[in-house]
């Protein structure tokens, strides 16, 4: 049985998708992990929610999470490998569902009117810092040098408007 424990990390280095290695405070590296701790607080935000639409659609948008996580974690030079792969890709209906969930929100009479200031519930809260983390993910990601902003920087803008609407969403349910 293998370990988890490869200790291939010692050196501080890391495996992008198909092998190839690079330091741990690599650009590429920041920016997936930086989303990898954004579906971390979406769990989190989704163990709190009462209302089933909220949990559902947070599960979904963590599972679209990880062919963001795989699209960023493939170097250029295997950019063509990782297109031909059967690995999950990010797509544009992942901005259409994003989208209908914030025209979703916006109907229940939900806008933006200024400043929030979280921690109104444990639910909000979370959803909240996963918001923050959101934005800390569309900085890493605008920060690298290649075509991965595409719609990733599109997926995590509307990403953090969506839960920013969640947010307020569980508040004036109090």
């Amino acid at each position: 049985m293998s370990s988890i424990a490869t200790r291939t990390g010692d050196d501080g280095s890391t495996a992008l998708l198909f092998g190839r290695r690079v330091r741990k405070d690599d650009p590429r590296v920041e920016a997936y992990g930086t989303v990898d701790e954004l579906s971390s607080a979406l769990g989190l935000a989704r163990a709190t929610a009462r209302d089933p639409w909220v949990a559902s659609t947070l599960l979904a948008i963590q599972k679209d999470l990880v062919a963001v996580m795989g699209h960023l974690a493939v170097a250029e030079e295997d950019r063509e490998r990782y297109l031909k792969s059967k690995l999950p890709k990010v797509e544009p209906t992942m901005l259409d569902r994003l989208d209908q969930a914030v025209a979703r929100l916006e109907s229940q009479g939900l806008t933006f009117d200024g400043w929030a200031t979280p921690g109104a519930t444990l639910h909000a809260a979370a959803l909240d810092l996963a918001r923050s983390i959101c934005r800390r993910a569309e900085r890493r990601i605008s920060g690298l040098d290649s075509n991965d902003g595409d719609y990733t920087l599109r997926i995590m803008n509307r990403l953090s408007d969506t839960l920013w609407l969640m947010a307020r969403l569980e508040e004036n349910q109090l």
